[in-house]
């Protein structure tokens, strides 16, 4: 079992894999908020261990950069691609064909820049103690959304996605991702992680819907998009709040 479950952590990030098939990660998909809460602690420790002599506008640069390089900008990188095929009038084929192309349009350019730009500049606003948590709890539920986008949509086409939807909708597996998510967001976030984890269903419940109306389902690629738009989403609610 630690074998598959260091699949799931080098799938997540840039650790190095041991070639686990899609279909075993995917058997495991329900712990993505663990490497979520991995990758938060991580971060978190360096976002606060920053804040102590850095400005707040380098401090959220170093922040958002760390956390490009551990993930190995793969979800980034589907947020491109998904605002690529959202700007394409066409046929749902068209629209995925679109998302496959190795090259990045105008539209997913400026959908990764305002993206990156939300990100940094809700850290900057984030003060103390506070980043470490912001961090730490958006990065989980970020993970989380995948799980439940997975759980809840189906397949635009037979894909790098399939295993993944086809696994999740054993919803045994959704509920341990639930319980593995929710405790931090509750014992830690308190009333503004009960508002993180409000917007982030609604966001990912609304990126499924027009997903499924656009594309006919959801790709590995709306996945990554989710997962980078609900983190933004986190992070303007701790600024905000």
């Amino acid at each position: 079992m630690l074998r598959e479950i260091g699949s799931v952590f080098s799938f997540l990030t840039i650790l190095p894999s041991n070639n686990a098939s899609l279909e075993t990660i995917a058997r495991y998909m329900y712990i993505f908020p663990i490497v979520g809460i991995a990758i938060g602690l991580a971060i978190g420790g360096i976002g606060f261990g920053l804040s102590l002599f850095l400005e707040p506008l380098i401090v959220a640069l170093l922040v958002v950069a760390s956390l490009a390089l551990i993930t190995g900008i793969h979800h980034i990188d589907g947020l491109a691609d998904f605002a690529d095929g959202l700007m394409v009038k066409g046929t749902k084929e068209k629209k995925l064909q679109v998302m496959k192309d190795v090259s990045t349009g105008s539209a997913g350019i400026v959908a990764v820049v305002l993206c990156l730009v939300g990100a940094i500049i809700s850290l900057s606003l984030i003060r103390g103690f506070e980043i470490f948590y912001a961090i730490l709890l958006s990065e989980i539920f970020a993970k989380f959304s995948m799980v439940l986008q997975a759980s809840l949509g189906r397949s635009a086409a037979v894909g790098s996605n399939s295993p993944f939807v086809q696994i999740m909708k054993d919803k045994k597996r959704l509920l341990a991702a639930f319980a593995i998510t929710i405790v931090p967001l509750v014992v830690l976030g308190g009333t503004t992680g009960l508002v993180v984890f409000g917007v982030g269903i609604t966001i990912t419940l609304f990126i499924l819907a027009i997903s499924t109306r656009g594309f006919g389902g959801i790709t590995g690629d709306i996945l990554g998009a989710t997962n980078e738009l609900t983190r933004l989403s986190s992070l303007l609610i701790f600024a905000s709040l």
